[in-house]
């Protein structure tokens, strides 16, 4: 069990970078990470990255030096190698295949389409951006046959609104589509789209409603990720509350975490739970230890 270092040789920024792992588990490396005074933003899914000028330092504080080899060689043996296939992708990586989504679900409405767009790509999103976008439809295709339209569209909704205020935001987003979706679907759907969007604030529908649980299960789909990939939302997620105290937002974090973990089931459908709940409350569950040991 140790924490492994590399050589510098990774050009970046007008420096030379390292990677930081743990052999053991991501809190572990986490853990270390905070005590090292390294930022968050600084990990990317298995490891940090390191600058040249931390390098002695981070070795003087336990890391052990390794090559590159040896390193990739106790991060797979560890299970927690992230292949880049399986890593979250970059945004301008989803823009296209949103696009094509968007023509096929409502092609009569290009400059809506562009306008949501545009809202998930404004300056202070980091998590709720268009690759959440993306991963949420996704996922809905996954777990869904034969989907509506209207959970499609309260999935291009339901974070359209983001202005990092819980419950107001959800409301806000279904007012949108109440708005922008008049006289461009039935009346009756665009009422469905701004109900089903008002359900991503508590993420529980009732037990008969189909439509409530594919869209609130693709919310939530996220949490079911690999770890490697979990741990980047929820560096993401911290990114997006950087003006938040760090002690005020473990104890927000915190309150979510309870909150989602004492749904029953976590998710809805039967395919999202077969394919995503066991590993969803194993994230949960290593998250909690995580900030409990700060």
């Amino acid at each position: 069990m140790a924490i492994l270092i590399d050589a510098p040789r990774w050009p970046a920024h007008g420096t030379q970078f390292a990677h930081l792992v743990s052999d053991t588990s991501l809190n572990e490396l986490h853990a270390f990470a905070a005590r090292a005074e390294l930022p968050l933003g600084a990990f990317d899914h298995d490891h940090y990255d390191v600058p040249e000028r931390r390098h002695a330092d981070l070795i003087a504080r336990g890391a052990i030096l390794v090559s590159e080899k040896e390193l990739l060689r106790r991060l797979r043996h560890a299970g927690l190698r992230v292949r880049p296939g399986d890593r979250t992708p970059k945004p301008g990586r989803v823009l296209d295949g949103l696009s094509r989504a968007w023509q096929e679900l409502l092609p009569r409405a290009p400059g809506l389409g562009a306008e949501l767009l545009a809202r998930w790509q404004e300056p202070q999103r980091v998590y709720h951006d268009v690759r959440h976008l993306h991963q949420a439809l996704a996922a809905v295709d996954a777990i869904g046959q034969r989907v509506p339209r209207a959970v499609r569209l309260a999935l291009w909704f339901h974070d359209a609104v983001y202005e990092l205020r819980p419950g107001a935001d959800e409301e806000a987003s279904a007012q949108l589509a109440l708005d922008r979706l008049a006289g461009v679907v039935p009346a009756t759907e665009a009422d469905e789209v701004a109900r089903l969007v008002r359900l991503t604030a508590s993420h529980s529908p009732a037990a008969d409603d189909h439509a409530g649980a594919l869209v609130v299960d693709a919310d939530l789909s996220i949490l079911g990720q690999p770890a490697g990939r979990y741990h980047v939302y929820v560096r993401d997620i911290r990114a997006e509350y950087r003006a938040v105290p760090e002690a005020e937002f473990r104890s927000g974090r915190l309150q979510v975490i309870a909150r989602l973990a004492g749904l029953d089931p976590l998710y809805r459908t039967a395919a999202a739970r077969s394919a995503w709940e066991a590993v969803a409350r194993r994230n949960l569950a290593e998250e909690v230890e995580r900030w409990a040991s700060r």
